[in-house]
C-alpha cells in the first residue's frame, strides 16, 4: 500500500516537472513596458547588468507558483510526525485552497480567454497555456489526494477505531437508525429535479452537492424523463456519528452521500433509480464591478454576494463511476470540457470532511496544546502604563493576542480615553475587538472603524460588521475607492494632564483572535508619539481627503513603502559594489512584483547575499548564474500559517528592520493602503534571530529550484533536526 503511495508520488512529481519544463519552453511574448522607477539612480551606483532583467524566462508564472503551494499543503497529509488527525486537515486544507484556486484564479485566466482580454505577465505566458499547464497539473494532484486519502488516512483511522462506515457494511440496526434518519431529517427538505420541458437543469449553487440521477418508469403523470437532479439540501452536515449503542466501540462516522445513495429511490415513488452520482460544479467566484460607476460601495456589494453564488462554472467534479454519457451530458450543461473535469475516487466535497474536527474526540491525534506566552511587563492591569515604560512587539500565536485585546478593552471603559480609530480587515461580527468598540462608542468616546468591505470572502461578514458598529454609534468608512485597506491600525487618543497622547498598535496580520492561534504574525504595541502622529495622518487619509502627507517613521502603501524598499535594497548592491558586505533578508507572503524583483537580481549579481522566505506565490527565479545563484528561496509550511511580513538589510553592520502588513506583490505596493514600519535595537535584533531559524528549519522548509519545483529540506546524516515553528513554541509558549 505504501509503495504504491510512493509511486504514485513519483509519477506526480515526474508529470509536474514535465508541465515545468514544457512552461519554459514556451513562446515568450513581449515583456510588459516598465513604468517610470520610483527611486532614481545614477550609473555611477549600479553598472549595466549584461542580462535582460525583463526576460521572460527569468520569471516563474504567478498560477503555477500559487499551485505549487497547494502542492506543499497537500505534502504535508504524508507527513508522520504529525498526528493523524491534523494530517487529515492538512488534506482537506489542501481540498479548500483548490477550491479557491478554481474560483478566482482559474476563474480569471477563464475569463481572460472568454472576452478576448488576454494579459501575460513577466513571464509572458498566455492565458490558454497557463490553463493547459493547470489542468495537467491539478488532474495529477488531485488524483494523488485521493489515493492518500483512501490507501493511507483512512486505513490509519481504521487502526485508531475512527470509522467511516460503508453502506454495504450497515448492520440491520444501523440501516433502519440511517432509514429513520432520512425520512425525519432529509425527506423534508429535499427537493429532488426531475428534467423534462418543464422542469429545465436547475440552478446549482456554488461548490454544493449535488447528484445526479437515471431513471426508469413513468411517473404520477405519465412522464419518461430517464433523470433527475437531486440538490443535497445544504443545511444538513455532511457526516452524520452513528450512535454509540448501535457500534462495537469507537467513532463511527456516515456520509449523508450514503443515505442519499441508499434511498433515492424512495424520492421517486414507482420508478426505478438505474443509477446515483455525486457531481459538483465550482464557479467564478470572484467580484468584478466598475468602481466608477459605483455610487454606494455597500450596496453594490450586496447585489454582488448573491451572483457569486452563481458564476460561470470553472470545474466539474463527478464520482468516477459516473457513465460517460451523464458525464457529457453535464459539461454540456456548463459549457466545459475534458480539461476541465475531474473524476474522483470518493466525496466530491472533501472539505466538508472537516467536521470531524468536531465529531470525533481523540485529542491523542491532535496537536499537542499550549498556551500562548505574555510579556512580563503586559501581565499588569493597566496596558497604558506598561506602553509608557517601553514598546512591546509580539509574536503569535507563540504570544498571545490578548494584550492586543485588553489595550481596546482598557480603552473601552477608561474615562480619560477620548477617541479610538482602528482598520478592519477580517476580524468577525462577534469579535471581542468589535465588541470593545461597540462598548467604546456607547460610552460616548469618539470611534472611528475603517472597515474593508472587499476583503475576499468576507463580505458578507463585513457589511454585518459595519452595520453593528454604526447602530452602536460608531463612524465607519470603507477606505478609498479603487484601494483595498489592508492596514493593520489601532490608534488610541488619551487624555492625560494637559496633553493629549497616542497609543498605537501595527501588526502583520488580522484583528481576529481566532487567527491569531492560528498565523504567524507580529504585533507592535507602542506609545511613541511620532508613530502615533504617522497613524493618525493614515486615518485622516482613510477618512478625509487631500493631499499626501508627509510621515516621520511610517512607511505606506500606495505612496512610499515601495519606493523605500527599492532605495533599501538598492543600498546594498551598491555596498557590495564597493567591497563591503550585503544581506538582505524577506519574509512575506508571496514575491511577485517585478520592480522588486529586478532590484534583488541586481543585488544578487553584485554579490549580496539574498534569503527569501515566501510562503506561497514568488515569481523570482533563483540559481541562475551570475544572477540570481547568490538567492536563496525557501517555503516554510507546517503547523501555524506562515502571515509574517518582516524586510532586513544589513546596511553594513547597521541593520535596518521593518514589518508591514504587506507582501512583496503589486497588488500591495501598488493598489491597496498598507503600513510599514521600522523597529530598533533588541526588537531588531530578535527580528533577525528569528529569521535565522527560519533559514536554519531542516524539517519543515521547502527550497525552490531554478525549475520552478520546491524540494523539502531534510536533516542530513548526523544533523540535528532543527524546527523553527516549534522553536519558537519552546522559547515563548507554555
Amino acid at each position: 500500500m505504501v509503495d504504491t503511495v510512493e509511486q504514485n508520488e513519483a509519477a506526480a512529481v515526474l508529470a509536474q516537472n514535465e508541465a515545468i519544463a514544457a512552461f519554459e519552453q514556451s513562446e515568450a511574448a513581449a515583456a510588459l513596458l516598465e513604468s517610470r522607477e520610483n527611486v532614481a539612480i545614477t550609473e555611477q551606483e549600479v553598472e549595466q547588468t549584461p542580462v535582460d532583467l525583463k526576460a521572460p524566462e527569468l520569471y516563474i508564472n504567478r498560477e503555477l507558483s500559487h499551485l505549487q503551494f497547494n502542492i506543499r499543503v497537500l505534502e504535508q497529509a504524508l507527513e508522520e510526525q504529525h498526528p493523524l488527525l491534523e494530517r487529515l486537515m492538512f488534506l482537506l486544507i489542501f481540498s479548500s485552497n483548490l477550491d479557491e484556486f478554481f474560483e478566482i484564479r482559474v476563474a480569471e485566466q477563464m475569463t481572460q480567454l472568454k472576452y478576448g482580454r488576454e494579459a501575460v505577465g513577466p513571464d509572458a505566458m498566455h492565458p490558454k497555456t497557463v490553463l493547459d499547464r493547470i489542468s495537467e497539473i491539478c488532474h495529477l494532484i488531485v488524483d494523488r489526494q485521493y489515493k492518500i486519502l483512501n490507501d493511507m488516512i483512512f486505513l490509519e483511522m481504521e487502526k485508531e477505531n475512527i470509522h467511516f462506515i460503508r453502506r454495504h457494511l450497515w448492520t440491520e440496526e444501523q440501516t433502519a437508525w440511517v432509514e429513520n434518519y432520512f425520512q425525519e431529517k432529509v425527506v423534508p427538505v429535499i427537493s429532488p429535479v426531475g428534467l423534462d420541458p418543464s422542469h429545465p437543469f436547475p440552478r446549482l449553487v456554488n461548490k454544493s452537492l449535488n447528484f445526479i440521477v437515471e431513471l426508469d418508469g413513468k411517473d404520477a403523470f405519465g412522464r419518461e424523463t430517464g433523470m433527475a437532479i437531486i440538490p443535497a439540501p445544504r443545511s444538513l452536515p455532511r457526516l452524520i456519528r452513528l450512535p454509540d449503542e448501535l457500534c462495537d466501540g469507537g467513532d463511527n462516522l456516515i456520509f449523508l452521500s450514503s443515505i442519499i445513495h441508499e434511498f433515492a429511490d424512495e424520492l421517486f415513488p414507482g420508478m426505478k433509480v438505474e443509477g446515483c452520482y455525486q457531481f459538483r460544479i465550482t464557479r467564478n467566484a470572484d467580484m468584478t464591478f466598475d468602481m466608477e460607476e459605483v455610487e454606494d460601495l455597500a450596496n453594490t456589494l450586496r447585489g454582488e454576494l448573491h451572483s457569486r453564488k452563481y458564476g460561470d462554472a470553472v470545474r466539474l467534479e463527478a464520482d468516477q463511476r459516473t457513465p460517460e454519457a451523464l458525464i457529457e451530458f453535464l459539461q454540456k450543461e456548463y459549457k466545459l470540457d475534458e480539461s476541465q473535469t475531474y473524476r474522483v475516487n470518493g466525496p466530491v466535497n472533501l472539505t466538508r470532511l472537516m467536521a470531524v474536527r468536531d465529531l470525533v474526540e481523540r485529542n491523542d491525534l491532535r496537536w499537542k496544546p499550549f498556551s500562548p506566552g505574555v510579556p512580563g511587563k503586559l501581565k499588569g492591569d493597566n496596558v497604558f502604563d506598561a506602553l509608557r515604560s517601553g514598546d512591546q512587539l509580539l509574536m503569535h500565536p507563540f504570544q498571545s493576542f490578548t494584550p492586543v485585546v485588553d489595550l481596546l478593552r482598557q480603552a473601552a471603559k477608561d474615562p480619560d480615553v477620548v477617541a479610538i480609530k482602528q482598520t478592519l480587515y477580517r476580524t468577525g461580527v462577534k469579535s471581542d475587538i468589535v465588541n470593545a468598540l461597540v462598548e467604546a462608542a456607547r460610552s460616548g468616546k469618539e470611534v472611528t472603524v475603517v472597515i474593508e468591505l472587499r476583503a475576499r470572502f468576507d463580505e458578507e461578514s463585513n457589511l454585518h460588521l459595519a452595520a453593528r458598529l454604526q447602530e452602536a454609534g460608531c463612524l465607519v468608512v470603507y477606505g478609498v475607492v479603487g484601494y483595498k485597506c489592508h492596514a493593520k491600525a489601532m490608534l488610541i487618543i488619551r487624555e492625560e494632564g494637559q496633553k493629549l497622547v497616542r497609543y498605537s498598535h501595527l501588526g502583520t496580520g488580522n484583528y481576529h483572535s481566532g487567527t491569531a492561534r492560528l498565523y504567524t504574525d507580529y504585533s507592535y504595541l507602542t506609545a511613541d508619539q511620532e508613530v502615533g502622529e504617522d497613524v493618525h495622518k493614515v486615518f485622516q487619509q482613510l477618512t478625509g481627503m487631500g493631499k499626501i502627507q508627509k510621515l516621520k517613521k511610517l512607511y505606506n502603501a500606495p505612496f512610499t513603502l515601495h519606493a523605500k524598499m527599492l532605495e533599501l535594497i538598492r543600498n546594498e548592491t551598491r555596498l557590495a559594489k564597493s567591497g563591503k558586505k550585503g544581506h538582505i533578508m524577506v519574509k512575506v507572503n508571496g514575491l511577485t512584483e517585478p520592480k522588486l524583483i529586478r532590484a534583488l537580481y541586481e543585488a544578487s549579481a553584485a554579490g549580496v547575499k539574498v534569503d527569501l522566505i515566501i510562503r506561497g506565490m514568488c515569481r523570482l527565479r533563483p540559481g541562475i548564474e551570475g544572477l540570481s545563484d547568490n538567492i536563496n528561496v525557501r517555503s516554510i509550511i507546517g503547523r501555524f500559517l506562515e502571515h509574517t511580513r518582516v524586510y532586513y538589510f544589513g546596511n553594513n553592520g547597521k541593520p535596518e528592520v521593518f514589518c508591514a502588513s504587506a507582501d512583496w506583490m503589486e497588488r500591495n505596493m501598488l493598489n491597496r493602503v498598507e503600513t510599514g514600519f521600522q523597529v530598533f535595537g533588541k526588537h531588531a535584533e530578535r527580528l533577525k534571530r528569528e529569521l535565522d531559524y527560519y533559514m536554519k528549519d531542516n524539517c519543515q522548509s521547502w527550497e525552490l529550484q531554478a525549475d520552478g519545483s520546491y524540494l523539502q529540506n531534510k536533516p542530513a546524516e548526523g544533523e540535528e533536526v532543527f524546527s523553527a515553528q516549534q522553536t519558537l513554541l519552546e522559547e515563548f509558549a507554555r
